[in-house]
């Protein structure tokens, strides 16, 4: 993760063109806050043996002598997560094209309500082989972490939308 943020940093450091927009930096917070899926589990639950489990996108997890061990692995989902976080960033480096910028944002909110539902469906099913259901006490911090993803995304179609205009009214001046 520190790597990650290590190259983030240094793009954004050697193209400070579009750091001085404020739709990279919603763009830029939309891409840590889904990855940080890959610190926060999406459910919290107590098996029929009374063992904490959680699940996270990684795989599901169990807590034995307080320490969290793997017990199944979600490679898919893993995947997933890393193509919803970096596709922000793809979209802040096409800064020249708004239009495309503007696609990529919407396909990227598509995306991330598929991706919640993928998530809610595999929390319920997780929960419905131990006959539990699916509710607040559940819910981990994971599952937050999509809506405000969609929320800086649209910060970031507002920003781009500013600059349509500024550029337009500017055109309309010459």
């Amino acid at each position: 993760m520190t790597l990650v943020m290590g190259i983030l940093l240094y793009l954004c450091y050697n193209y400070y063109k579009m750091i001085q927009r404020i739709q990279s930096i919603w763009l830029l917070l939309t891409a840590v806050v889904i990855l940080g899926l890959f610190l926060f589990p999406y459910l919290n639950y107590i098996d029929l043996v009374g063992l904490g489990k959680q699940l996270y996108v990684t795989g599901a997890y169990t807590a034995v002598n307080n320490e969290a061990v793997k017990q199944e692995s979600y490679l898919l989902q893993t995947i997933a997560t890393v193509v919803l976080g970096f596709i922000p960033i793809f979209t802040i480096f096409q800064y020249k094209n708004r239009k495309l910028q503007l696609k990529l944002i919407f396909m990227e909110i598509v995306l991330i309500c598929l991706f919640a539902v993928w998530l809610f469906i595999s929390a319920s099913n997780t929960l419905s082989l131990i006959s539990q259901s699916f509710g607040a006490a559940n819910i981990g911090v994971g599952f937050f972490l999509l809506p405000v993803a969609v929320i800086f995304l649209a910060m970031a179609i507002g920003g781009i939308r500013k600059d349509e205009k500024l550029i337009k009214s500017a055109d309309r001046l010459r």
